[in-house]
């Protein structure tokens, strides 16, 4: 091990912040700080983009949701399913339209279709109502949830 001798051993050293590691270390970490820095400041605008970025998408969501379906697209006496939004809206009757969570009560499978005056449910069989939701067939033993549906000029929305 080497040793440093001091040329005057009766001055004491000034203490410094970095009195602990030597001038390259010291500015190294000045450097990693300022870069830091900026990072965190790059963030924080990234940050703000990205809050505006999930308002815009629950906005265009919001504006999906108002017009999901026209009522011209929905069959008297069946339905469609909207997988994305996860409805199911159907007509079983001649202007009267119904939605439903797409979302089978038996297992959480998204429901595949309408037909013959039912949802279908083709992971286990199940069989809903498009009047009500209810179970014709099981084994689902609890009814589809109903959504609330307005039919406007621009089309049908669902919440």
């Amino acid at each position: 091990m080497a040793t440093v001798e001091r040329q005057d051993p009766t001055v004491e050293e000034a203490a410094t912040p970095f009195a602990c590691c030597g001038r390259r270390e010291a500015l190294r970490a000045a450097g990693v700080v300022a870069i830091a820095g900026a990072g965190l400041t790059a963030c924080g605008t990234d940050a703000g983009t990205a809050v505006d970025d999930v308002k815009d998408a629950a906005s265009s969501a919001a504006s999906a949701a108002q017009d999901l379906a026209k009522a011209a697209d929905i069959p008297v006496g069946g339905g469609k399913i909207f997988a994305d939004a996860k409805v199911v809206i159907t007509q079983p009757t001649d202007g009267d339209f119904k939605a439903f969570s797409a979302v089978c009560t038996h297992q959480g499978c998204t429901v595949t279709g309408v037909d013959g005056g039912t949802i279908n449910c083709s992971c286990h069989g199940s069989k809903f109502d498009i009047a009500t939701g209810e179970v014709k067939q099981g084994p689902a033993t609890s009814a589809l949830p109903a959504k609330s549906v307005t039919v406007g000029a621009d089309g049908i929305s669902v919440s």
